[in-house]
């Protein structure tokens, strides 16, 4: 009888343990809202960039066809607008950014061909115009930012895993190639700027996801080397748990912290990652509330940060969520 109240006592207490640690486990600070889903067909591949307070949402795939269709969403008051298409040929995994009140988009894949050529928006008169083409391979997956007055794309996918970069400027109309990114080759990686420095994070290298994450000093145009984004057993200082590792993920910024979302590793992500550019490292948040996705679009105004549109195995989205960061929910306890 003895026996068994021990062993009763002792289930008891290791339910308690586990209910804890799930708890603990859903008990991350964060919680997302569903916005109003995004006009046009649900798609994934897309491209953006913000102007202001609004995020656009460029091109695509819908499952079948590429797309030229563009939008732009407000983020303050929740609605979408049509813009003009894009003119080029209709396409996928393009790069974007945005310089000055103005938007840039180019590279991307159309099915068959890997493109080159970059095009120039104008909100004020919703127009498009052709630029100078992009000075290196022509290529997609590749990964864009702006900081210090230029566009910056390089990285991706052009028949070969690239690391080479370029800078574009709007002052000029010209492009130029700068220091390749340290490190591993990649495709499928993300970007983030916090105080006029832009870090690239994720990514796949020759069929591996790559742990290293870089950082890039416009002033100086050197890339520095940031922790790895796997646990170091010989770094008290990391998180034992670290799982950020992926690609197709988005990023944002929100009070000059980035975020890192969704994606693929071995399965499609739903944790969410915090930097700490303060002391390089990363803090696990609220995990993603919608449909796990990859290939979708992330974007922010520095205050409200969005993940939108992307794709399941079978399945292609057109819901927006924003994640306020200082709440908890109570969905989770």
């Amino acid at each position: 009888m003895k026996q068994k109240k021990l062993i009763l006592f002792i289930l008891v207490i290791l339910s308690v343990v586990m209910l804890s640690c799930n708890d603990d486990d859903d008990n991350l600070i964060g919680k997302w809202y569903k916005r109003s889903n995004m006009d046009g067909k649900a798609r994934a591949h897309a491209s953006s960039f913000v102007i202001g307070d609004y995020g656009y949402i460029l091109v695509g795939f819908d499952g079948k066809n590429r797309m030229s269709d563009c939008y732009k969403y407000d983020m303050r008051q929740n609605y979408w607008i049509k813009i003009a298409d894009f003119p080029g040929t209709a396409r996928q995994d393009a790069a974007a950014f945005a310089v000055n009140g103005k938007g840039y988009l180019g590279l991307g894949y159309d099915g068959s061909n890997y493109y080159s050529d970059f095009y120039e928006y104008d909100p004020i008169t919703d127009s498009w115009t052709q630029i100078e083409d992009y000075p290196l391979e022509a290529r997609y997956d590749a990964v864009a930012f702006a900081v210090g007055g230029k566009g910056y794309v390089g990285a991706g996918y052009s028949g070969n895993y690239e690391k080479t970069f370029a800078s574009y400027d709007p002052e000029t109309g010209k492009w130029e190639q700068i220091k390749s990114i340290g490190g591993s080759k990649r495709r499928g990686a993300s970007s983030f700027v916090i105080n006029d420095i832009a870090y690239v994070v994720g990514g796949r290298d020759n069929g591996e996801l790559v742990s290293d994450f870089w950082a890039f000093d416009y002033t100086t145009e050197e890339w520095i080397e940031k922790r790895t984004i796997i646990s170091d057993d010989d770094d008290d200082d990391y998180d034992d748990d670290y799982d950020i590792v992926r690609e197709y993920g988005v990023a944002f910024v929100i009070d000059e912290h980035g975020y890192y979302a969704s994606g693929i590793a071995t399965s499609l992500r739903t944790n969410v990652w915090k930097y700490y550019p303060e002391t390089d490292l990363w803090e696990n948040v609220a995990k993603f509330k919608g449909t796990h996705r990859q290939n979708a679009v992330g974007f922010s105004n520095g205050e409200m940060g969005f993940v939108a549109t992307g794709k399941t195995s079978t399945l292609y989205l057109d819901d927006i969520w924003e994640i306020n960061p200082y709440e908890y929910d109570d969905e989770d306890y």
